[in-house]
């Protein structure tokens, strides 16, 4: 599934292509992604200029002066800027045309993902309007998971993970950011020090921005807005190397299942 860093690499990568740009033409091949596309999204799109491309959670927001489109990638949705020569595949489900040649494409196999428009407030948007803070903004640190942790019986990895608590913290990243802290992922959120969730915060942080960085983790089929694949997967510390050396002290990694979640740490280096 895309995570925060493969959906905020897409961000950064189709923002060059179309903002600033106006919609001249929406094309929906397969309108049944996890909400139905609505019957007049083109009539609401054709004419209105993207004025910026943003980010909340894993939704993708294009701003409009009308209203803002919402694209979720679901589990293996990918958007990429093509030229209207390019012939659509199977999955290619909706095309935003920009001007004369610029398109952008919506992928997604399973058709999980989404595309909802609103002329709402976006921040009271029902999608919106409970999720935690940004991982990478000043507001997310380790006075509020210290804060929000206490009298928590769920296992710490499950605590990082609940996106009303913090978005964009998906399986892989809670792995990593938890071996980099030391902290066990079984250990109960509410036996945990505020210290030790202020090293938390700042590793939560610097591997969402180490995966930004090289362009996401490469799983399955996710792609940035040119077709290619994110490279951050040749750097993950634990996730996938159940049973391999860990890379500080050489005992082999343990994977057990949290949540039904695939989980790897270190039994020596996190406690």
């Amino acid at each position: 599934m895309p995570e925060l860093p493969e959906v905020e690499t897409t961000c950064r990568g189709i923002a060059p292509y179309i903002q600033g740009q106006t919609i001249t033409q929406v094309q929906v091949r397969d309108a049944r992604l996890r909400w139905p596309v609505a019957d007049n999204l083109a009539a609401i799109l054709t004419g209105l200029a993207v004025s910026s491309v943003t980010r909340r959670g894993k939704y993708i927001l294009l701003n409009t002066p009308s209203g803002t489109l919402l694209v979720h990638l679901g589990m293996s949705g990918s958007l990429r800027i093509v030229t209207r020569v390019q012939q659509p595949g199977k999955h290619d489900h909706v095309d935003l045309v920009f001007g004369e040649d610029t398109v952008l494409r919506f992928n997604d196999p399973r058709r999980f993902g989404a595309m909802v428009w609103t002329d709402q407030p976006i921040n009271g948007h029902v999608l919106l309007k409970d999720l935690g803070p940004e991982p990478l903004l000043a507001d997310f640190n380790g006075d509020l998971l210290y804060t929000l942790s206490r009298q928590r019986k769920i296992p710490v990895k499950s605590f990082i993970m609940d996106s009303h608590i913090v978005v964009g913290v998906g399986n892989i990243y809670a792995n990593e950011s938890l071996y980099m802290a030391g902290i066990l992922p079984t250990r109960r959120a509410g036996n945990i020090a505020w210290a030790r969730y202020e090293k938390l915060a700042e590793c939560i942080r610097e591997v969402l921005q180490d995966a930004i960085g090289q362009g996401g983790t490469t799983l399955r089929n996710f792609v940035n807005e040119t077709g290619k694949p994110g490279y951050f997967k040749q750097q993950l510390r634990v996730y996938g190397r159940a049973g391999l050396p860990c890379v500080a002290c050489g005992q082999a990694l343990t994977e057990v299942r949290l949540a039904n979640r695939t989980t790897v740490f270190c039994r020596n280096c996190q406690r």
